[in-house]
């Protein structure tokens, strides 16, 4: 049986992966400066992240609509698959997941499964790859989701914030907070797991590094860690070296987070993304 795994470009998962496992994925929109654009297609990552700061109005971010979820499934379908598992960024952060299931419903002949992964960036992209691993190895629907589950109960992502205010323009944090925040320049760190989203704040720079890196090692052990970032390779390097003689940190690759993220936590952002060993 052939199922193939689709995703969004939430994801953050290397190009490498994508393209050796056969997974599809489904850009999102970013409408910036009067255009519109492909996440991860349009524009890259730097030159958005170079842009933001300057710009007058906030960014915002789409899911297509239900009718390109349709056509993907069903031009996945016609390729030969039997069946497909669609994985999306978790329904409390983003429509993604309800237009991929109105696309399933809409879908002529696809048989389409959708999952709330419960993440974002990279915590998606985890779960995704563990699914299509399944997948290229003959497993059933059930087996896949039964391990996709497994994995998603396991994954984290933590990630220290320069500032409220992309949070405050987006209207994913409330105006008087975010400004209290700002007053009192406090760095919040955003906590992610299982669709649950807690903003952490501590009061500087320095202590939210420390503070990632003391989650990180709340979690280990871990078997898969990434650091991730919004064009803030210093930043990430600075936890890096937090991170100290922790693990074998030169081979933990780093990440910069796609731009439809971004565009909401804005940039200088550093954290990590893992799967915990033991739950």
């Amino acid at each position: 049986m052939s199922i193939r795994v689709v995703t969004d470009s939430t994801c953050d998962l290397p190009a490498e992966i994508v393209a050796r496992l056969g997974i599809h994925v489904i850009p999102l929109y970013i409408h910036m400066a009067g255009r519109s654009y492909l996440d991860g297609v349009d524009i890259s990552r730097e030159a958005f992240y170079e842009r933001l700061p300057g710009l007058a109005a906030q960014p915002t971010t789409a899911a297509p609509g239900s009718e390109r979820f349709a056509q993907v499934y069903d031009s996945l379908t016609e390729q030969g698959a039997d069946a497909i598992l669609s994985i999306h960024v978790a329904q409390s952060l983003s429509a993604t997941l309800n237009f991929a299931r109105t696309g399933a419903e809409q879908a002529r002949i696809a048989d389409v499964t959708v999952f709330d992964s419960g993440q974002l960036s990279l915590g998606v992209g985890y779960i995704v790859q563990a699914a299509a691993e399944r997948a290229a190895q003959g497993h059933t629907m059930e087996q896949i989701l039964e391990a996709a589950r497994e994995v998603a109960r396991r994954t984290f992502v933590f990630a220290a914030l320069d500032t409220l205010e992309f949070l405050k323009r987006s209207g994913r944090m409330s105006w008087a907070i975010a400004t209290l925040g700002e007053m009192l320049r406090i760095r919040p760190i955003l906590h992610m797991h299982d669709g649950v989203t807690h903003v952490e704040r501590v009061r500087t720079e320095t202590r939210a590094l420390a503070r990632v890196a003391e989650i990180l090692r709340e979690r280990l052990p871990v078997e898969r860690l990434a650091l991730v970032h919004t064009n803030a390779r210093e930043r990430a390097e600075a936890l890096r070296h937090a991170l100290g003689d922790l693990l074998s940190l030169e081979e933990v690759p780093m990440v910069n987070i796609t731009p439809v993220i971004g565009a909401h936590i804005g940039p200088n952002t550093v954290g990590f993304a893992c799967v915990s060993a033991g739950g």
